[in-house]
């Protein structure tokens, strides 16, 4: 029996750059489809050979062996095709066609994980372990002590799993609702702005703030998926990876999916702003 989280997707839209009409949930799944089952096969064939390439491992395994981190590291095409299999199906019919996209990040997460990342304070492994890293992407932490800034607007974060796992087996989690939080934080501190200005203003306080308002008050949702499935992110959403549970179970490639998450075309008014 399919799962259902009240945030299904229906099937045959079309969007553009930017997804428009998100659930209240802040996320689309998508239910499995041999079009996108092939493209996950496809992909993982390639991934294979990316996970046991001595520099991708030397430059991505990190926590302990525990996290093949992959950013950009599967040769999608700019289309989202992997060699001559089409990214296609009800996920990709929502996205629209696209001929921007980056290759796309290959996670892989094994059992044991998390441990600290390199350089990681003990405050920050606490944050991983016990609250899944929770992050909305694009927001990054530089410098020391760590401040946070907007460097990147997506349109999207496109969720594909690629090998079968058990439901414990380090799942993506989300907290349904939590777009809105983030999204109108940044509208209340980048906002009146000019918008060339925006990666260079602290929003470290701003941002905090919201993201333990989310704590309090969105659900947690885990979002256990198989290949042939997919999950569409709003780019506010907040959004992390839970542990590895005991007695979770995964083939030897371990817990392996792919992200897209392209660079948005529009305004920084207008994306900030986007419904």
């Amino acid at each position: 029996m399919r799962r259902s989280n009240g945030c299904s997707s229906p099937t045959g839209l079309r969007a553009e750059a930017m997804v428009s009409d998100w659930p209240d949930c802040g996320f689309f799944r998508f239910p499995w489809h041999a079009e996108t089952f092939r493209w996950a096969q496809a992909a993982r064939h390639v991934a294979r050979r990316v996970v046991r390439d001595p520099d991708m491992i030397a430059r991505w395994l990190q926590c302990d062996g525990t996290w093949f981190v992959g950013v950009d590291a599967l040769p999608s095409d700019k289309d989202g095709a992997v060699g001559s299999v089409p990214l296609a199906g009800p996920a990709a019919d929502r996205i629209g066609p696209r001929q921007d996209l980056h290759p796309a990040q290959l996670s892989v997460t094994y059992p044991g994980y998390p441990r600290p990342r390199a350089g990681e304070s003990p405050a920050a492994f606490r944050f991983r372990l016990n609250r899944d890293a929770a992050h909305m992407d694009g927001v990054l932490a530089e410098g020391t002590p760590k401040r946070r800034f907007l460097r990147e607007r997506h349109d999207w974060i496109l969720g594909l799993p690629l090998t079968e796992t058990s439901e414990g087996a380090s799942p993506l989690v989300v907290w349904a609702g939590s777009h809105q939080i983030l999204q109108q934080a940044l509208i209340n501190a980048l906002g009146e702005s000019p918008e060339d200005s925006w990666p260079e203003i602290d929003i470290t306080e701003v941002y905090q703030a919201a993201r333990a308002r989310c704590f309090e008050d969105c659900p947690r949702i885990p979002l256990f998926t198989r290949p042939g499935e997919a999950v569409l992110l709003n780019p506010f959403l907040l959004h992390g990876v839970s542990r590895w549970q005991a007695g979770a179970t995964a083939s030897e490639e371990g817990r392996m999916v792919a992200y897209l998450r392209p660079e948005s075309r529009e305004s920084g008014q207008v994306w900030i702003r986007q419904k």
